[in-house]
């Protein structure tokens, strides 16, 4: 009888715990770079989860705000399975011991954030949701001693054997490597935030997870959708930026521009609640402009230190108390709707390989992602990909091993200005003569480090899809539009 060999999980954020925790019976195993949890995008996220929960509220409201944002883009069958499935994630996760935000009643809290038409938020310590679902997850995990848990660790290296994914390799801090064999290998490394001059990502959201499945050969899509959040931190000379949540505008803070003008006044007929697409955008305009963007919250009430502490804290840190005084936002690199291109139940192109969460893409999110969609998909879909491998035969591929590695990193100054190369080019707002400039650069550097063959990727879909579209907005469109057809008539 042969040994089972353990299902290996690369990522430990709500995606991979929640796939995790679903695969079991089977021996699974967690590997993380990040060490008690803390280092993922969601132990960061401060928006909450959302779901049709009130009762003037329904799955069909909850489809069509998603579709709308992204605009239409979205594969839909997927979405109306994860809308409609979405209540079900709010029990599963207060049955983890998740402990979200009630009502002097009992009742769940709801709040609003943009693009909703309702208010279908569960929020966890006002502005900790993400904290707090990582803790209750993390302790469920840690109390099954069928998962077996490793940190501080990088997969660098992926094991093929008959064109089917059958191993790892690791490497820990101090450069000890590790070969482990595996039944199944799921990515669950989250996006690519970091790879921008401005984030609200830690700084192991670089796209390494991404990488490693592209160079297996794995399909990819939708690699030029990123979404910006509109209010970050502005942090003079910062890259992992604090967020400023959506919440507080659902609660009554307004956009400015530094004479004190209402930003959004005019622009879309939701205001400050826009799409964040449309008010990332228009942020980064009044910035251009030379001007900078503040957060009024003068008409938030309640107490600050229950409803926003992360928030509290982290403009305390920086000598602004928001109670009093107007936040310094600027967007930030939030999330990648692209990556591997996986169906719903999280397989890519190759064999063996799955993926799920942000380094996933299954068309949940079309071209730009519904605010707090993100930690819905890494729930249900983590589950969803956990119970269908533990049903799976063991495969026994044949054939001699390969390694399939992205290869080396860029030195530190050259990943510097990558950042600043993919912030001008690819961020909010894009047109082709910047992009053909850092992709010629990206070319020039590709050989040096796995970031800008990746960067270069991103560029290249960012630059073949010419018409805006969700968060990919080309303020050339028109004149790209004209020379096709110039080019046309030509021909």
């Amino acid at each position: 009888m042969t040994t089972q060999l353990p299902l290996v999980i690369v990522g430990g954020g709500a995606a991979g715990l929640a796939a995790a925790l679903a695969a079991a019976p089977m021996p699974v195993l967690l590997l993380s770079r990040s060490e008690g949890g803390n280092g993922t995008a969601s132990a960061l996220a401060q928006g909450g989860i959302a779901a049709a929960l009130d009762k003037s509220d329904s799955a069909a409201g909850h489809i069509e705000d998603t579709l709308v944002a992204g605009a239409r883009h979205n594969n839909a069958g997927i979405v109306r399975w994860l809308c409609a499935q979405a209540p079900t994630a709010i029990d599963w996760l207060a049955e983890m011991g998740a402990l979200f935000d009630q009502d002097e009643s009992g009742h769940l809290q709801l709040g609003r954030e943009g693009g909703h038409r309702a208010a279908r938020i569960v929020h966890a310590g006002g502005d900790a949701t993400g904290a707090e679902i990582i803790r209750a997850m993390r302790k469920r995990v840690l109390d099954d001693t069928r998962i077996e848990r490793r940190e501080g660790l990088v997969v660098d290296a992926l094991l093929l054997r008959g064109g089917r994914v059958c191993g790892v390799r690791t490497r820990d801090t101090v450069g000890n490597v590790e070969l482990i064999e595996a039944s199944f290998v799921v990515l669950a490394t989250g996006g690519i935030g970091a790879a921008f001059a401005r984030t609200s990502n830690p700084p192991t959201a670089d796209g390494s997870g991404l990488a490693l499945g592209m160079c297996a050969g794995a399909a990819v899509r939708d690699l030029e959708f990123v979404q910006f959040h509109p209010t970050a931190l502005d942090v003079p000379g910062g890259h992992c930026l604090p967020l400023i949540t959506e919440a507080l505008r659902g609660a009554g803070a307004r956009l400015i521009d530094a004479s004190g003008a209402p930003l959004m006044q005019g622009v879309h007929v939701l205001g400050d609640l826009a799409p964040r697409d449309v008010v990332a955008r228009r942020v980064w305009q009044s910035q251009q402009e030379g001007g900078g963007v503040l957060l009024d919250t003068s008409a938030v009430t309640g107490d600050w230190e229950q409803r926003f502490p992360t928030v509290l804290a982290a403009c305390l840190g920086q000598g602004i108390d928001p109670r009093c005084d107007p936040i310094p936002v600027t967007p930030a690199a939030h999330f990648h709707m692209g990556g591997l291109c996986t169906d719903l139940d999280g397989s890519t192109t190759i064999p063996g390989l799955y993926a799920v969460g942000e380094v996933a893409c299954n068309g949940a999110h079309g071209a730009n992602r519904l605010a707090s969609n993100s930690l819905l998909e890494a729930v249900l879909c983590g589950q969803r990909l956990g119970r269908r491998l533990v049903r799976l035969p063991q495969a026994q591929p044949r054939g001699a091993f390969v390694w399939r590695k992205p290869g080396r990193s860029l030195a530190e100054a050259a990943r510097r200005e990558l950042r600043d190369l993919l912030w001008e080019a690819a961020g909010p707002v894009r047109d082709e003569a910047t992009l053909c400039t850092a992709l010629r650069r990206c070319i020039e550097l590709a050989e040096s480090g796995w970031q800008a063959r990746l960067a270069q990727a991103l560029l290249r879909a960012a630059r073949g899809r010419r018409e805006s579209l969700g968060a990919h907005y080309r303020s050339d469109e028109a004149n790209a539009r004209a020379q096709e057809v110039a080019g046309a008539q030509s021909g």
